[in-house]
């Protein structure tokens, strides 16, 4: 069985605001997430593991790196 962490990893994305500012209309229109706050500096990108990584993906392609 997977471990929590690694569910929670594949289902969200946790970036600086600033990061976000460019691209979030994009990202909301774009791919079925929610995006909240997770901190007053961070946001969370929460949707399905399929959703995340394509999200993922796009925001490599914007020039954004994960953590």
């Amino acid at each position: 069985m997977p471990s929590p962490g690694t569910l929670r990893d594949s289902t969200q994305i946790v970036l600086p605001y600033d990061l976000l500012d460019d691209v979030r209309e994009e990202i909301e229109a774009e791919f079925v997430v929610s995006i909240h706050e997770n901190t007053p500096e961070t946001c969370r990108i929460i949707g399905s593991p399929v959703e995340i990584r394509k999200v993922g993906d796009y925001l490599a392609r914007q020039g954004i790196s994960l953590p």
